[in-house]
């Protein structure tokens, strides 16, 4: 079926929205022009992302490389002026060419230079290949599983993300497309780490469940080894966003393992600060000098963005969101669950 334009009257100007997938896909195509004629300016072509209700960031496009709408999600890889290639899920940025290396960083190396000797990673979610990516730089590493429900995600990634190619093709890799916690309640091996690289849990996605504290304790703490160690990617951790999603991860992630680690850092395409919770039933911190001697000893090639004195510093929070950690009571449910706002609008003024 065709669908018809809707004609919006904003400040004066005309929209006409085109849904690409009637009443399914959330990006939706904005075409503009003024009520004095017909000027057009190719060079204004914007992606928006929808933070919360009164705010909006947005991305200046040089194209619209790819757009697909899975069973899961609405996909969209976009080349931006300012970060080069991003890609992006359910109109939430989940990462971009010219920073992703400091979410994957964190995400990945702080649990495996704590672990004494990671031979096994098992990565929840992770479709774009990056996190493998990095766990395969660890010269002990055995095996790498890559869990991730959607393969239209996957195949798009390995067929646009150029970076991750020799990671998809490394035969450590043992590449998964089916839901985590089937796949981990499934498989018989235990792993010395297991990672949350999941989308942010939207009230309308895919994987919010596996936030919660059933999911960790069940599912999760089981199939870690004696010394094993979770880590999960728990949300925006600003100064105004640090309570939609982060505390309650912390704080459910409390109940269930004895050694808890919340770090954060500011990444520039997410126009906000990250968090990441690490876990364990054995201590897993290390001081940063040794953090630095595993990192030369264990990791081929150099790392961007971590070292062992930066890492320790992220651990340190402002006084606002420690109060909030500290404070926080609520515990991550199926039914008493928090979602991130927001949804991504992919805008041409043309």
């Amino acid at each position: 079926m065709g669908e018809a334009p809707e004609m919006l009257y904003v400040n004066g100007f005309s929209k006409f929205v085109f849904f690409l997938k009637k009443q399914l896909s959330k990006f939706v195509l904005e075409t503009e022009k003024t009520n004095h004629g017909n000027n057009v300016d190719d060079s204004s072509t914007w992606y928006e992302e929808v933070i919360d209700d009164d705010l909006k960031w947005s991305f200046k496009l040089n194209s619209v490389l790819h757009k697909a709408i899975s069973e899961y999600q609405d996909i969209a890889l976009l080349d931006t002026k300012r970060f080069g290639k991003a890609l992006v899920l359910d109109g939430k940025m989940q990462s971009a060419e010219a920073d992703e290396f400091i979410y994957h960083e964190c995400l990945i190396h702080p649990s495996l230079l704590c672990h004494p000797n990671p031979k096994t990673v098992f990565i929840m979610g992770g479709g774009e290949g990056s996190a493998a990516r990095e766990a395969l730089k660890h010269k002990s590493m055995d095996k790498v599983v890559m869990c991730d429900i959607d393969k239209e995600v996957v195949d798009f990634c390995r067929k646009y993300l150029v970076a991750n190619r020799d990671a998809f093709a490394n035969k450590k890799l043992d590449l998964v497309i089916n839901d985590a916690k089937v796949e981990l309640e499934k498989r018989k091996e235990k792993f010395d780490i297991i990672v949350g690289d999941l989308a942010d849990p939207l009230e309308d996605g895919p994987c919010y469940q596996l936030y919660t504290k059933s999911f960790y304790e069940k599912v999760v703490k089981p199939k870690l080894n004696k010394n094993g160690i979770f880590v999960t990617q728990a949300g925006p951790t600003g100064i105004f966003t640090h309570k939609e999603v982060f505390t309650t991860i912390h704080n459910t992630i409390k109940q269930v393992f004895k050694y808890v680690v919340a770090y954060t850092t500011y990444i520039p395409s997410f126009a906000d600060s990250w968090g990441w919770v690490m876990a364990s039933d054995q201590p897993i911190l290390i001081d940063a000098m040794e953090m630095d001697k595993r990192i030369e000893r264990r990791i081929d090639g150099k790392l961007l963005y971590l070292d062992g004195a930066w890492f320790h510093s992220s651990t340190i929070m402002n006084k606002t969101v420690s109060k909030s950690l500290q404070n926080e009571t609520n515990v991550y449910t199926e039914e008493n669950a928090r979602f991130i706002p927001g949804h991504g609008v992919a805008s041409y003024r043309l």
